[in-house]
């Protein structure tokens, strides 16, 4: 069951020029599972409040960590306000967008944006643990300066040659490997070739989760049993 409890800031990264991560204190009884998310709100401000995924891994300890995309909205620019010592109302863990909920052997991960923190949940808590998952993402991105936990999934490649990271932009950036356009059907086809193999886990805005889900139905026929979605509003 989700527990709600005041939480102080213990850490804010700066991820990309729009993008931060908060981390807060988290002692040992916090419990999660890989790819849940929690409600944050401001005690003085009840009405602001969001649900965010949460973008660290349970074996990430003393700490527990989401990642937002900062916006013009009254949430965000309070959230880009914070800093270390500051507290928040969070209540977590929940949702099933989860290894445990979903198990496979092979997972393959669409996502855009900032969509990527729960699965950057996932593929840590994976390495880490050293499941032997085979794991496949496709990424997709304006640019090369919006991609958010580069390095991260870079250092996790070199750690697990198991989990394989295919970035896509909507223009070339010289000297990076990346396809150019948007995720399509023989985009995943020719990416994930086992794809028919896979259980997916779909991530980003509403609109683009949707739209995923379509190619994998309908023009890639992917079982619905094998399709794990999860989608915000307000990103």
């Amino acid at each position: 069951m989700p527990i709600e409890a005041e939480i102080r800031v213990k850490e804010v990264i700066h991820r990309t020029y729009n993008v931060k991560s908060f981390r807060l204190e988290a002692g040992e009884q916090l419990e999660f599972k890989a790819g849940q998310f929690l409600l944050a709100g401001f005690k003085d401000a009840p009405e602001l409040k969001r649900y965010l995924s949460i973008s660290s891994s349970p074996t990430e300890k003393g700490f527990i960590e989401f990642t937002k995309k900062i916006t013009n909205s009254e949430f965000s620019c309070r959230l880009n306000s914070l800093k270390p010592s500051d507290l928040l109302i969070v209540k977590y863990p929940m949702g099933k967008f989860t290894l445990e909920d979903n198990p496979a052997k092979k997972v393959a991960f669409l996502s855009g944006g900032i969509g990527i923190t729960p699965i950057r949940s996932i593929c840590k808590y994976v390495v880490d643990k050293n499941f032997g998952i085979d794991l496949d993402l496709v990424y997709a991105n304006r640019t090369i300066k919006d991609i958010v936990f580069r390095d991260d999934f870079e250092i996790m490649q070199k750690q697990c040659p198991k989990l394989k990271v295919h970035h896509v932009l909507c223009e070339s950036s010289p000297g990076f490997s990346c396809k150019v356009g948007l995720i399509n059907a023989l985009m995943i086809k020719t990416e994930i070739p086992d794809y028919l193999e896979r259980k997916f886990f779909l991530c980003g805005p509403p609109a683009m989760v949707d739209q995923m889900c379509k190619i994998l139905l309908e023009e890639l026929l992917v079982v619905k049993e094998n399709i794990v979605m999860e989608s915000f509003q307000g990103y």
